[in-house]
């Protein structure tokens, strides 16, 4: 099975849906595929064009050949709380009734896909064994900006594997799996909007169930400015994210370094698209947050941390500003611990944390401008690295947050 989430991509579902169609066909013949879409009430014809899409000429000879091959496409709104998660949960319960061997979930506003996508993230299922296969494509080095400052260092930091796109958006499950994430306590209002990516990742990991990822080549999408589009996300990821490790802290407090898991597919080399971002936004966003969320910050950071972050000068050339990754891991680490205190308020803590991820994002950038996408990628390894030699900063706050 297909899954797609949508809401408002009648202009690119239709080419995620031929592409879908096409891989379900010609590299799993003798399977029954089907592909559904699981709609948020998009005020287009987004599930129209889900279902009436026609499938390439060469497919549609197959299915006339060998009617077993007969492609289902279904098509209908989610009930519940607005939200991709919520869009995704209803996709597992349709998996889960038909009993599927592999579900693959796409997002509905790819520009990149092609029927070989399909094959490279259920082939692990299909073939290998595996459970939840994540997503691990070139993208430009302003693309997927919580990805390299939050999601990916903290899942290697915290659990100990290395899964370069743990909110990807492009992943394959397996039928144990879609069974088990239907029966977790934790999905929650984050995990039902944007925390869903993370939901999945960490829980896969937690849960015991053998994960890989899937060399896709370059993501194309409808990127987001992290300086306009990005708030909301960042505290649905960041929420859930905080929620689960607190959910699972037993597990990550005994996890030192990280390793490599394995990867499918052949290498790519490819460029991805170039992505536009407002730096002197970004570094606005975060100065003009001082006078407004500086007494949470005060709750939330350590004083020294505080200090730093307070004194952080920002000019008219946002190329100036810097913001070190080395203070960055050591803000989030005082706000992980300080998400799981008793009666904290939650919103008020990921709503003051949101400028200095800003700050962070307008810092990696001043840091990069003159470094290729390649170049940019060795310096997020860095980061990733430093989140790991920190770590027992974060044992250290989380330990006192006990006394």
């Amino acid at each position: 099975m297909v899954g797609i989430p949508s809401f408002g991509n009648a202009e690119t579902i239709g080419y995620v849906v031929r592409a879908a169609t096409a891989g379900m066909v010609q590299y799993f013949p003798d399977l029954k595929p089907v592909l559904v879409n699981s709609d948020g009430g998009s005020p287009d014809d987004t599930p129209r064009v889900a279902v009436s899409t026609e499938s390439p000429d060469y497919i549609e000879k197959v299915i006339l050949i060998s009617p077993r091959h007969k492609l289902q496409r279904v098509s209908f709104t989610y009930q519940g709380v607005s939200g991709k998660g919520t869009a995704v949960r209803a996709l597992f319960e349709v998996a889960r009734e038909l009993k599927v061997k592999a579900m693959v979930m796409v997002d509905s506003d790819l520009r990149s896909i092609v029927p070989e996508w399909v094959e490279l993230l259920a082939g692990p299922i299909l073939k290998g064994g595996y459970d939840f296969v994540a997503p691990l494509y070139a993208r430009h080095k302003y693309d997927g900006t919580i990805t390299n400052n939050i999601s990916y260092p903290l899942t290697r930091a915290l659990y100990g594997v290395r899964i370069r796109q743990p909110i990807g958006g492009d992943f394959a499950i397996s039928g144990d799996l879609v069974n088990r994430y239907l029966e977790l306590s934790t999905f929650d209002e984050y995990a039902a909007r944007f925390g869903i990516d993370i939901w999945m990742t960490h829980s896969a990991i937690n849960e015991g169930f053998a994960v890989c990822q899937a060399r896709l080549g370059a993501k194309i999408h409808d990127a987001k400015d992290p300086a306009s589009d990005l708030g909301p996300m960042f505290r649905q990821v960041v929420g859930t994210l905080f929620g689960l490790a607190g959910h699972y802290a037993e597990r990550w407090l005994r996890v030192r370094g990280s390793h490599p898991i394995p990867e499918y597919g052949f290498e790519r080399v490819v460029a991805p698209e170039a992505i536009t971002v407002n730096h002197a936004k970004l570094v606005d966003a975060f100065d003009s947050a001082r006078p407004t969320h500086g007494p949470a910050w005060a709750d939330i950071l350590a004083p020294e941390q505080l200090d730093r972050v307070m004194s952080l000068e920002a000019t008219d050339n946002p190329a100036t500003f810097h913001f070190p990754s080395e203070l960055w891991v050591r803000c989030l680490y005082d706000a992980l611990v300080a998400y799981q205190r008793p009666g904290q308020d939650r919103e008020r803590l990921l709503a003051a944390l949101t400028p200095l991820y800003f700050g962070r994002t307008a810092g990696f950038i001043s840091d990069t401008l003159e470094l290729t996408t390649e170049q940019a990628e060795r310096a997020i390894e860095a980061q990733a690295v430093e989140f790991e030699q920190l770590k027992p900063y974060l044992v250290t706050r989380w330990h006192a947050s006990l006394d």
